[in-house]
């Protein structure tokens, strides 16, 4: 995400708490500013680990209550990719419209876009009687460095 779609998020969501008659905690400050530092999609327990790097005394709580309120606010997107936890993407306010690929080995997840897909989707809506207002395609798969090699660098970062 460039400075500027950052920038923007982070107003948007003050903005929103202000709506919502709720603080810019100093925690809160360090969950937004993890949150729109990384393009990679994460865990509550991701957010917590680099939250807590900002502000020590960012707390598990605080994630728990944040997370609503980001996604509510249309600026995250929770996302269940078939794990034992949600995901949350932090590129969904400025891109809601994209496509995931998913390795079941290593939980590595990978954005696309595809002018074909989006070409499909406009025929099948348009022949079908719909207009289109949000897709949601997930692709589950095992990426190829786990098969060419026999071993995932980020399979066994995720296991520890």
């Amino acid at each position: 995400m460039a400075e500027d779609a950052k920038s923007r998020a982070k107003k948007r969501f003050v903005e929103f708490l202000q709506t919502k008659s709720l603080r810019l905690t100093s925690q809160r400050q360090a969950i937004v500013d993890s949150v729109f530092s990384t393009e990679e999609h994460f865990t509550a327990e991701q957010l917590l680990k680099w939250s807590q790097k900002r502000d020590k005394t960012v707390s598990r709580a605080t994630i728990y209550r944040t997370l609503p309120l980001l996604t509510e606010s249309g600026l995250v997107r929770e996302m269940d990719f078939g794990q034992d936890h949600m995901f949350y993407d932090p590129n969904y306010a400025e891109h809601p419209n994209h496509n995931h690929i998913i390795c079941e080995d290593c939980s590595k997840i990978v954005e696309f876009d595809s002018a074909q897909i989006e070409k499909v989707e406009d025929e099948m809506a348009h022949k079908l009687g719909f207009s289109v207002k949000a897709h949601r395609l997930q692709i589950t798969g095992s990426c190829d460095q786990l098969k060419r090699l026999g071993s995932c660098k980020r399979k066994s970062a995720s296991c520890k």
